[in-house]
């Protein structure tokens, strides 16, 4: 376990330093200090927008692979992901309603917060229930969730003043620049120190419900108290950098091909690794076609679909 999360960090650690040295300009981070009279410029460049942009990325994709982990979990389902289950989109349809009736930054993250919640808490109604028929049902209704919202997300941006329209699109292609890292960081932080502890229990909610139950674990408050998390980590990824997909998918999906289904150490490595995954994608958004930068959303699905297409093949062949 420890040598795992160990080359995690030394990865995520080597991926800050590529995100700090390149992007969308040529300057660097030994130019802080070289005396030249680009010093200033320099820092500039690589302390107020590339370092935050780091940031938020890290915690973005962590909070993505947590909740995607959550999910799978809790629906006993590997395909189960904010983004495919229409998590992210209620949160993206409850952001975009406050942006709309300019409200602050506290009820944006609300509106997300309860959109999220309410999208989570229809997959549960529809198909958490009748485990025999989780596959089909969790399917089927996380595809009409996710074309209901992005419906209402379009007649929202129909709604929308000029002012607002081009910056609410880009935000929903999925957008780092001028995220605020802050927040995402420390929520995540607070969900892992509380959701770890309950990883034992977990392990047990992950087996079929018959084996749960003749185990002896009552799961109902668990599983609610797991859905709040989950949909707390995908309002806040939502609201810190729009609509990113398939990091809670093949995230943990690749980590456990790896490390096995452990969540003691599952949980922490996909936050590691989700962060790693995301900043990747945003180093690529920044540098394919400088100076002018991609939507990070965009990059992580191209880079996605065929990420997910060869660990559906190794699955079936294990």
């Amino acid at each position: 376990m420890i040598l795992t999360l160990a080359a995690l960090v030394l990865l995520m650690l080597l991926a800050v330093a590529a995100s700090l040295c390149f992007g969308s300009t040529n300057y660097r981070p030994w130019q802080l200090w070289n005396g030249s009279a680009e010093a200033a410029l320099a820092r500039d460049v690589v302390l107020e927008l590339r370092l935050p942009r780091t940031f938020a990325a890290l915690a973005v994709g962590g909070l993505l692979a947590l909740a995607g982990t959550l999910q799978q979990v809790l629906l006993r389902n590997p395909l189960a992901d904010p983004y495919i289950l229409g998590t992210s989109g209620g949160a993206s349809v409850g952001a975009l309603s406050a942006l709309l009736l300019g409200v602050g930054t506290l009820g944006v993250n609300a509106a997300a917060g309860i959109g999220a919640l309410l999208s989570i808490v229809i997959v549960f109604l529809l198909a958490g229930r009748d485990h025999s028929a989780t596959q089909t049902r969790l399917l089927l209704t996380g595809v009409a969730l996710a074309a209901f919202c992005g419906a209402l997300s379009s007649l929202l941006l129909s709604m929308a003043p000029d002012g607002l329209l081009r910056g609410m699109i880009f935000w929903l292609m999925g957008d780092l620049a001028g995220a605020h890292w802050q927040s995402a960081t420390v929520t995540l932080l607070i969900l892992l120190c509380v959701i770890w502890p309950l990883t034992r229990e977990l392990n047990v909610m992950g087996m079929a419900a018959e084996s749960a139950h003749g185990l002896g674990l009552s799961h109902i408050h668990l599983r609610w108290a797991l859905y709040f998390a989950s949909a707390i980590a995908c309002a806040l990824a939502v609201t810190t950098a729009g609509m990113i997909g398939f990091v809670g998918l093949i995230v943990p999906h690749a980590l456990r091909l790896l490390i096995g289904q452990d969540l003691r150490l599952l949980l922490p490595a996909a936050s590691l690794a989700g962060g790693i995954v995301l900043l990747i994608a945003d180093i690529l958004a920044r540098t394919l076609i400088a100076p002018q930068q991609l939507p990070v959303g965009v990059v992580m699905a191209l880079l996605g679909v065929p990420v997910f297409l060869f660990l559906l093949s190794k699955r079936a062949q294990r």
